[in-house]
């Protein structure tokens, strides 16, 4: 076999071992995924719902919202019928209406045909997908709002939760288009964002999932934003004059969603090929993820992080870059650590040790999980444990170290001497390991 074959087996192999935590995590959740018309007509429609398969294989339970924008665009360019948008919502009179239903219906059907597939030497072979759709949404007219009548425009009114359920347990994926319904018969166009949002928070769903058309949520540079909180989208959309329509609704929807007892909300670009499969089964992802509950929180570590510590620093122990610590011990002192948590994963600790009749604290063992370095969460974890230690009194700072002096020396730690160290520290040198000693004043 080929080198580079080899390699590429070994890449799968890791990668396969990686996402197992969320294959297991996910298995028996409640996805909405929400998409746009313009995902329906892109040449890679197939390939997101042989994704979508994928996760109804492993056992998640998926309710898909879709739009159909560009779909009725094209009724009304052939009926000659102009509409306005305001506000991102569609004017929608009769001859409008007529071409709504038209297009959710189009492009309903066609995703029922996709999740149909089953040829041989194709992803979908030997799948068998039910789809389930119904009037599941009953809505109201939007009205006359600040002067403008919307007509058949409306606004969700209540999410037929357990007749959702009820498809979801007999093992369908439900599909639910942007339409709603009233109790006299009435058919109204919803934004497919506005539905999705409101189906979720009636389930009660784990996640909310939306394939948006623009690039992401960025920053000013164009980096994505991996990570917001609904205030923070507050201010993102108050800010930010040049977001995309698609975009504003479904963060607007994302927020909504998520004060509303949804745990995680996600916007991923629908164009990256695979994206719903590496936002979902990787740490990281690729999109952006909204959450009430902070996804990456700096906090004491508590008994039951010791795994986690101890899989942090033991690669470390092994080298000698850090002093062996046996779990009896790390439980011991399990109150003198910090830790970085993401998404469930440890990904940086230190601990601190005071010696309060000197005003003087050490700071031991200071680690970044190897993925993350590089980043910024060294720096910041240190600011914590300088911040924490300057509220309890501490005056000084210092650290003993083989490898990483020049890491601490460029933050403001100075070289040292043993003398310099409180008496029952001193006592306690190692000096098989001639650790040296940097002390930095807070």
């Amino acid at each position: 076999m080929k080198k580079r074959d080899q390699k590429l087996q070994d890449m799968f192999v890791d990668w396969f071992r990686g996402s197992s935590p969320y294959i297991h995590a996910h298995r028996g959740r409640t996805f909405v995924i929400t998409f746009g018309g313009e995902a329906v007509t892109g040449s890679g429609f197939d390939n997101l719902i042989h994704d979508i398969a994928l996760l109804h294989g492993l056992g998640i339970r998926l309710v898909l919202v879709h739009g159909a924008r560009p779909q009725i665009e094209e009724r009304l360019q052939t009926r000659g019928v102009e509409t306005q948008f305001v506000d991102g919502l569609r004017i929608t009179d009769d001859p409008a209406l007529t071409c709504v239903k038209e297009a959710a219906g189009a492009a309903r059907v066609e995703i029922e045909a996709l999740l149909s597939m089953g040829l041989a030497n194709s992803p979908m072979a030997g799948v068998r997908i039910r789809a389930a759709s119904g009037n599941f949404v009953t809505a109201r007219p939007l009205g006359v709002k600040d002067g403008i009548d919307y007509g058949h425009t409306g606004v969700v009114r209540r999410v037929d939760a357990a007749g959702i359920e009820q498809r979801l347990e007999s093992g369908a994926i439900a599909i639910v288009p942007p339409l709603g319904y009233s109790p006299t018969g009435e058919v109204f166009n919803l934004s497919y964002a506005d539905v999705a949002a409101s189906v979720a928070t009636a389930l009660g769903a784990d996640k909310l999932i939306a394939l948006v058309e623009a690039k992401g949520v960025t920053d000013s540079r164009k980096r994505l934003i991996t990570s917001l909180s609904p205030r923070e989208v507050d201010k993102l959309l108050t800010t930010r004059k040049k977001l995309s329509e698609d975009l504003k609704q479904n963060l607007k929807a994302a927020v909504s969603a998520c004060r509303s007892g949804v745990k995680r909300c996600h916007l991923i670009d629908r164009q990256l090929d695979g994206g719903l499969l590496k936002e979902l089964f990787t740490r990281d992802g690729i999109g952006t993820l909204i959450s009430a509950e902070p996804y990456e929180e700096t906090r004491t570590a508590r008994i039951d992080d010791v795994v986690g510590l101890l899989g942090l620093i033991e690669p470390l122990e092994e080298k000698g870059i850090l002093v062996r610590r046996s779990r009896e011990l790390i439980e011991t002192e399990i109150d003198r650590f910090t830790l970085m948590e993401r998404d469930g994963m440890v990904v940086a600790c230190a601990a601190l040790y005071p010696y309060q009749q000197e005003s003087m604290a050490e700071l031991a063992c200071v680690v970044v999980h190897p993925e993350y370095r590089g980043s910024d969460r060294g720096e910041r974890l240190l600011a914590h444990m300088e911040a924490v230690a300057a509220k309890q009194g501490i005056r000084n700072l210092f650290i003993l170290t083989t490898q990483s002096a020049q890491w601490f020396k460029e933050r403001g730690y100075l070289p040292g001497t043993l003398k310099e160290l409180p008496m029952l520290k001193r006592k306690l040198y190692n000096y098989q390991r001639k650790s040296k000693v940097f002390i930095k004043s807070l």
